[in-house]
């Protein structure tokens, strides 16, 4: 009954109900997260799940009949010396192209926090690599690691450290940049830091921008010097941020493959195939959607354990 004396109308109920609905927590949370969840099942769930199916298949471009075949084709993915050496690559690719990006990046970042006169065109010059899109920024050092017309090499000859019989670098007149496996793989870690320093200077340089300067100005009261702030205070408050940064960055490496393809295109003779690149030559180039889902599903592993520290340290930063 309400105040006069009269039933409520359906109507009325139903008008309650739809406004208790628009204003619960619960049923607003699931409505505006839907959108993302539709997106990652559409572009991450189906293909992961077409991914899965192919591998246990024989399917290929020519032959699309779909045919169980079991773990063959992972047997025979294993088996591949260039797998085998796409996986070893991966991971000195990734190493050592993340170690440096940390190790610049926090200088940088630590450079740019000072006052300096051109300091905007410093900050804009770091950025550029980043803004640039990756293939046209990886097509420009392709002319630059050119084996007959290479700046860099003619820098080198210029200084007299290469091209002449007692030079630091060889008497060639040339480097051949992407002609010698060891050339190549170095070439192809210094592109991608160069792409991935920019990304990481900005975290770091947000990170220590966050610390209070109060607390630095307290310590160097207290007489500690730079290397004692730097590891008693900065990298201790910046270590969240900057681990959050390298798993990005991971991420990142471990499944990119245009500075590879750009570059080399896994050779010379496969010397620097990552598995990104071996996936795709394997997979679309050749034809063999089966052993190119086999070859994919192998990063599957990696990155969830990637995802699974991510979510920790995010719990982790929140609780704290």
């Amino acid at each position: 009954m309400t105040r006069n004396g009269q039933e409520p109308s359906p109507v009325n109920d139903r008008a309650a109900h739809t406004h208790r609905l628009v204003d619960s927590e619960k049923w607003l949370g699931l409505v505006m997260i839907s959108p993302a969840l539709l997106y990652i099942v559409a572009l991450i769930g189906v293909p992961l799940v077409l991914a899965v199916l192919y591998s246990l298949s024989d399917i290929t471009t020519g032959d699309p009949n779909y045919h169980i075949v079991g773990l063959r084709n992972f047997r025979n993915v294993i088996q591949n010396h260039v797998f085998q050496r796409a996986v070893w690559n991966t991971f000195v690719f990734t190493i050592i192209s993340m170690t440096l990006v940390l190790v610049l990046s926090k200088i940088l970042a630590l450079v740019l926090m000072k006052d300096f006169r051109g300091k905007w065109l410093a900050r804009f010059l770091i950025m550029l690599p980043w803004t640039a899109p990756i293939a046209l920024g990886t097509i420009g050092w392709l002319w630059m690691l050119d084996s007959v017309f290479s700046p860099i090499d003619w820098v080198f000859r210029s200084l007299g450290l290469l091209g002449t019989p007692d030079a630091l670098l060889g008497p060639n007149p040339n480097l051949y940049w992407l002609g010698v496996p060891t050339l190549a793989m170095t070439s192809v870690i210094l592109v991608h830091v160069w792409r991935m320093l920019p990304l990481a200077t900005v975290i770091v340089l947000g990170g220590l921008s966050s610390i209070p300067q109060d607390l630095l100005e307290a310590a160097e009261i207290d007489g500690a010097g730079f290397w004692r702030r730097t590891f008693q205070i900065v990298i201790p408050l910046v270590l969240p941020i900057m681990t959050i940064a390298t798993l990005f960055g991971i991420v990142f490496t471990f499944t990119d493959m245009t500075v590879v393809y750009v570059l080399t295109r896994g050779g010379p003779v496969q010397t620097t195939q990552v598995l990104s690149t071996w996936t795709f030559f394997k997979g679309i180039e050749g034809g063999d959607l089966a052993q190119g889902a086999a070859i994919s599903l192998f990063l599957f592993p990696v990155m969830a354990a990637v995802a699974i520290l991510m979510l920790r340290l995010a719990r982790r930063t929140e609780v704290a």
